[in-house]
């Protein structure tokens, strides 16, 4: 694959990345004053924060499917790294090994909290509640894990133009703060 088209993709996924980080922050911003959840606070959300919940559940799904699937492959792609056919672990080893993540484990942990995430448990509100904070907190862990690929990649390649920088304000309170 040529570099045009390898920077092309890489710039394509970073666009959907950000458009999902900024519509995650307006959601998370928007439950701030309930946050950390409650089985109390869940049990009783106004519709408002009903759509901004929603819209929360969307963008994090969609950011870590972002990142996951197109994101990281593309990245490699473009740093000219055979690892088209290989499992995910062997990229975010690999991108680990390129220190453009931290830790592959670390996005391991967030693939988990999504999967558990994606559950519901009717009736149990305090199960639900903590589910949404262990979400909350892996979104960050996201946010953080594009603001150091954005990073390493103004030192590794300060000629390249990703798009954006990511200048949404993330809000810094997450539940594990509070």
């Amino acid at each position: 694959m040529s570099s045009d088209v390898s920077l092309l993709r890489l710039q394509d996924s970073w666009r959907e990345c950000e458009r999902n980080v900024y519509h995650l922050s307006c959601a998370l911003t928007s439950l701030g004053s309930i946050l950390p959840m409650t089985g109390e606070r869940l049990e009783s959300l106004t519709d408002a924060q009903v759509q901004a919940l929603d819209q929360f559940i969307l963008r994090f799904t969609k950011l870590q499917d972002a990142m996951g699937g197109r994101l990281f492959p593309a990245l490699l792609q473009y740093l000219q790294e055979q690892y088209e056919e290989r499992p995910m672990l062997d990229k975010l080893n690999r991108l680990e090994k390129l220190r453009y993540i931290q830790s592959a484990e670390a996005w391991q942990n967030i693939r988990n909290a999504r999967n558990k995430f994606a559950h519901d448990y009717p009736e149990d509100w305090e199960k639900n509640a903590a589910l949404i904070n262990l979400a909350c907190e892996a979104a960050a862990d996201m946010y953080n894990i594009l603001a150091g690929i954005e990073n390493k990649l103004k030192i590794d390649q300060p000629l390249l133009e990703l798009g954006k920088a990511l200048t949404v304000a993330y809000p810094k309170q997450s539940p594990r703060s509070k």
